[in-house]
């Protein structure tokens, strides 16, 4: 690892939250079996990758499914907030998860043709940008650069299970504002919202609600972004009003329907894609804009989403 690297995520995030993601990645991040809140993951199977795909090229679904997974929709999600103040009603949000950027050329580049013509006030991006969940991340770093050109400013992010800590130097540098435990004020007339993140949940489990909320006044607006939506229990208690999330893919190869057939995700299936409500926190899980394990999509369109606030 390059000293100054590791120097940086030490005055970025502190000592002890750096050398421990450092270490969990070290002890577990390609481990197939154990760990994190599954006890399966598929996405570290690097065999298994290949039957996957010569399967579908049996079935003769494979190159339709590619195809898929580069067809990118734009949806739209209104969420009406209770105590939003005035100059926020409007407020809209560019939503973009599991991107994988090294997996899919064909996809990244309609994602930047999409984003191109979107009117929007802040941009998210909810984790998954390495495709891997090992080894080296410079065309990952490489990829989001070319994506971040075409974004408007600001542009927050969290990491998700594929991504490594190492990441955030060079990601913060191309001017992505990562929330590791932390919160941002957006500010408008006077007014404020709270913009919260938190590190990896699924795998890793270096997710810390408490600090990121810490500073958050109880009566105003907060909305936090988690690679995975399922710390919806702990999010809805801690009182954010929104958590934005990806990570199931939306089960990327699914029934006729939309039915997916694993979501790879410890939560209730109505939580698995799209808008969704738990004790007065709404939630929206978005399928993502990228591909995992294999670059196929079936019967689940990869999506960005605008979501635009508003008073009741």
């Amino acid at each position: 690892m390059n000293p100054d690297v590791f120097e940086k995520l030490e005055q970025r995030l502190g000592r002890v939250h750096a050398r421990q993601r450092l270490g969990m990645e070290t002890d577990d991040e390609a481990r197939v079996f154990g760990g994190g809140l599954n006890f399966f993951h598929i996405e570290n199977w690097y065999s298994v990758h290949s039957v996957i795909r010569n399967a579908l090229k049996l079935t003769g679904l494979y190159w339709r499914g590619r195809r898929n997974a580069e067809r990118i929709e734009v949806r739209r999600n209104s969420v009406r907030l209770p105590g939003l103040p005035a100059p926020f009603d409007g407020y809209t949000i560019l939503h973009i998860s599991d991107m994988h950027v090294d997996m899919n050329q064909g996809a990244m580049a309609r994602l930047m043709e999409l984003v191109e013509g979107l009117d929007y006030d802040a941009c998210v991006l909810t984790g998954d940008f390495r495709a891997k969940t090992f080894g080296s991340f410079d065309a990952t770093i490489e990829g989001l650069a070319r994506v971040r050109i075409h974004l408007n400013d600001p542009v927050y992010g969290v990491l998700g299970n594929h991504d490594t800590i190492l990441m955030v130097p060079g990601m913060e540098e191309i001017g992505i504002r990562m929330l590791l435990n932390e919160a941002v004020t957006i500010e408008r007339d006077g007014q404020r919202i709270h913009m919260a993140g938190i590190d990896d949940a699924h795998y890793f489990r270096v997710d810390n609600i408490e600090k990121a909320a810490a500073r958050i006044p109880n009566d105003e607006v907060s909305i936090l972004l988690s690679h995975t939506p399922e710390i919806y229990r702990q999010a809805a208690h801690a009182e954010f009003d929104l958590l934005l999330s990806g990570h199931t893919h939306g089960g990327q190869i699914c029934l006729p329907g939309s039915i997916p057939i694993t979501l790879d995700a410890a939560l209730p299936r109505r939580m698995g894609s799209g808008p969704w409500q738990y004790c007065g926190m709404q939630g929206y899980t978005s399928v993502g804009a990228g591909s995992c394990i294999v670059p196929v999509r079936l019967n689940c369109p990869p999506e960005i989403t605008l979501h635009r606030l508003e008073r009741p």
